[in-house]
């Protein structure tokens, strides 16, 4: 896509909601930040395109996320779509105190030394994944590595620390993939129609699974955060319990399947950094990282100015947006030379990609360790893996992404022989009406 950099900062933001601008944003990213790193689009709305203006936004304890009662002044339906109801009781859209309230409850299982424990766990998942698309892979056949791996890997990880039934990880990934297009700043019915009875769908869903963890604890967090609610309700109401759980389920896994998703795209782009990986898995850390800045899972959010706020410099008056383009900073070249290159050796990364501030990425540990962890096997398992046909995209702005990612694995090395795989997968119900908690089988990534 080429765009002049001429381009008028309300231009820029109309060709962005276009299907040509989500599918290749960043020249039009580098159309707005040529206007400043803090862009005045209009009256009610700014644009954060620069590092240091994103950085400071998400930071800057007056501009808060998008709540129920700035909801009722850009969306006065919102509570009549369950999917914008949902999410708005979790710590994704609260400011304090309730947003620090229930950070507070949830952040100890994502510390990093919860997550060095299940670093082990996460490799074995890899492993057994890699069985299984060596199975399916025979004799060249194509494998989709966005279906096969990408989002078994992740779901299984956070389903594991939900304590989510095994038999019910399939049917997950079309319910938060219709979910999470309410995060996508849509309040029209059409648009969120679909995001809506996902919702619905997930709420019936982990009803029954707190209902079963009331009668029989397990060890898991949604026990504990069960517990936690019934010991004092006043430090999680039930809709609060359900839409954190939601939240958990859809971040746990949806940004790090296109995480790692982008890792594999942009090391066919780059076979140096893939054979790097394959032969240091030392080098994987800046490798993930690099791949978080050039290509973050999630390219925006927004922020909302409680009062007059000082933005290094620049006012922001009170009841204004503030679009925080995180992907346009992460390509900032005030803070990174030659943005638009991939370079895993740049010194002192930082990508933007997981926020910043009070609403940082709980998660963010956990979506580095399973990228960096995963990325070397899969090389060092199939040496010959290649791109199989054209991939394919999610047309989404906020949350971008391959679809489908067809690979063929070529022949595995001979020092990761083929095991057996762990079971042979049957697609779940995709109605929670239909699924009861608590039917455990065997997961091809357990």
């Amino acid at each position: 896509m080429t765009v002049s950099v001429t381009l008028q900062p309300q231009e820029a933001m109309a060709a962005l909601v276009t299907r040509e601008g989500r599918r290749d944003p960043h020249p039009l990213y580098d159309a707005l930040r040529a206007h400043g790193g803090l862009v005045p689009v209009r009256p009610g709305l700014m644009v954060a395109a620069g590092y240091a203006e994103c950085s400071r936004a998400l930071r800057e304890p007056g501009l808060l996320v998008q709540d129920a009662r700035s909801h009722d002044t850009l969306h006065p339906d919102w509570r009549s779509h369950s999917s914008l109801r949902g999410f708005t009781n979790s710590v994704l859209y609260t400011n304090p105190p309730d947003h620090s309230r229930m950070r507070r409850l949830m952040s100890g299982a994502f510390t990093p030394r919860t997550v060095a424990g299940l670093e082990r766990t996460i490799a074995r998942m890899a492993d057994r994944l890699l069985d299984r698309m060596a199975e399916l892979g025979t004799g060249g056949t194509p494998v989709d590595f966005m279906a096969e791996f990408a989002y078994r890997l992740p779901v299984a990880v956070i389903g594991t620390m939900l304590g989510v039934p095994d038999d019910d990880h399939i049917w997950f990934r079309a319910a938060v993939e219709h979910v999470t297009v309410a995060l996508e700043g849509s309040s029209r019915a059409s648009g969120l129609a679909a995001a809506d009875r996902a919702m619905d769908e997930l709420t019936a869903y982990f009803t029954g699974l707190i209902d079963q963890r009331r009668r029989r604890p397990a060890d898991d967090l949604i026990s504990a955060l069960v517990q936690t609610h019934d010991r004092d309700g006043e430090r999680f109401t039930e809709d609060e319990l359900i839409g954190n759980l939601v939240l958990l389920l859809a971040a746990g896994f949806d940004t790090t399947t296109h995480l790692l998703g982008h890792g594999l795209h942009l090391a066919f782009e780059h076979p140096g950094a893939a054979a790097r990986l394959r032969e240091d898995p030392e080098f994987a850390a800046g490798y993930v990282e690099e791949t978080l800045r050039i290509a973050p899972p999630v390219h925006a959010t927004s922020r909302f100015a409680g009062t007059d706020v000082d933005l290094l410099g620049t006012r922001v008056p009170a009841g204004t947006k503030v679009l925080v383009l995180l992907a346009a900073g992460n390509r900032d070249p005030r803070r990174f030379p030659e943005p638009h290159s991939f370079d895993p050796s740049r010194p002192d990364i930082q990508p933007l990609s997981f926020g910043a501030g009070a609403h940082f990425c709980l998660g963010a540990p956990l979506a580095r360790a399973e990228a960096r962890i995963a990325l070397p096997r899969l090389f060092g398992r199939f040496p010959g893996l290649a791109p199989a046909g054209a991939p394919t995209h999610r047309d989404r702005l906020v949350v971008p992404g391959h679809d489908r990612l067809p690979v063929t694995i070529g022949r595995p090395d001979a020092r990761s022989p083929v095991r057996p795989a762990a079971c042979a997968v049957r697609e779940a119900p995709r109605s929670a009406a239909h699924r009861p908690p608590g039917h455990v089988s065997a997961c091809p990534a357990k």
